[in-house]
């Protein structure tokens, strides 16, 4: 499968708006920055439409998005930002010709909802990794990480080594990677697009959340079993946390600690995945990893 997915110079790859509108402004970096990798870059009509905060109507958006699913020549599809809008469409979306001619799907934040939602009905594998309205005119870790998982494959691409934090349990595990942004995880809880996590590597980042709904959040997956037997848990980036005038009375990660007490698989904090700006690397959704964790010595991990 992930030889079926990778680039070569050549490749027709695509751009695409689920979510929040974009300008030709903001695209013309990461249009720029794919085509110096050698891709032709299709930018379809429509994509700079606009319906209040939303790339256009959720029948337009969902509309380009299939067309692209469907395309065979497009072998990757970026979606250009997240914000919200990606669950508005999602139940709108027919994924059986891209079932039989799979192609990487880019994304996170939002995008958080199509990860899930083709691992759970589809199995296959997609990228988490920093989206077109976060590339600029030179490379970064993060395009980096994402140029690499595109065109050498995640076998050879993943291998990410970050600092030990006294709040990590060490230990190791090999299985596949889901999740992605917390707050669009507890959203999809109770709908088709929910995600297994028994027995997987569950990854999960969030942005400018107040403490107490991080609490809330958490409490719901440990509710709902769904950090009951994880094989690990990654706790990417945690950013612009706020507070109220009475102190929560905790930090983010320390939240994360309480909710998965009673549990002994594996957790480690500041992984470099999620709204982490030029630090975003890629890591595949759906695909087996390992993980190596120590409070003490850098933690890893690598595609398996």
């Amino acid at each position: 499968m992930e030889q079926r997915l990778k680039l070569r110079v050549g490749d027709r790859v695509a751009l695409a708006a689920p979510a929040r509108a974009v300008s030709p402004d903001e695209m013309a970096p990461a249009i720029a920055m794919l085509k110096s990798w050698g891709l032709e870059v299709e930018v379809p009509d429509g994509l700079y439409e606009r319906q209040g905060q939303l790339a256009g109507s959720d029948s337009h958006r969902a509309a380009l998005m299939q067309r692209l699913l469907d395309d065979e020549r497009v072998r990757a599809i970026f979606c250009c930002r997240g914000g919200y809008g990606t669950v508005r469409i999602i139940d709108q979306l027919d994924f059986s010709h891209f079932a039989k001619n799979p192609k990487w799907i880019v994304g996170y934040s939002d995008i958080t909802v199509l990860h899930s939602h083709i691992h759970r009905h589809l199995g296959l594998p997609t990228l988490h990794a920093t989206m077109p309205i976060n590339f600029g005119s030179s490379p970064t870790p993060a395009t980096e990480s994402l140029r690499r998982c595109l065109f050498d494959g995640p076998q050879q691409a993943v291998d990410y080594g970050w600092e030990p934090t006294a709040l990590n349990r060490s230990g190791s595990a090999t299985a596949p990677v889901v999740g992605g942004n917390l707050s669009i995880l507890y959203s999809l809880m109770g709908s088709p697009s929910q995600i297994d996590t028994r027995g997987k590597i569950l990854l999960i980042e969030d942005l400018d959340e107040y403490l107490y709904h991080i609490d809330r959040m958490m409490m719901n997956l440990k509710r709902n079993g769904m950090l009951d037997d994880l094989a690990a848990l990654v706790v990417g980036g945690l950013t612009d946390m706020h507070d109220n005038t009475t102190p929560w009375g905790h930090r983010a990660e320390e939240i994360v600690v309480e909710a998965v007490q009673g549990h002994h698989y594996p957790v480690v904090f500041g992984a470099p995945f999620g709204h982490l700006g030029d630090n975003n690397l890629a890591l595949p959704m759906g695909l087996k990893c390992t993980l190596e964790v120590s409070n003490s010595k850098k933690c890893r991990i690598f595609a398996s």
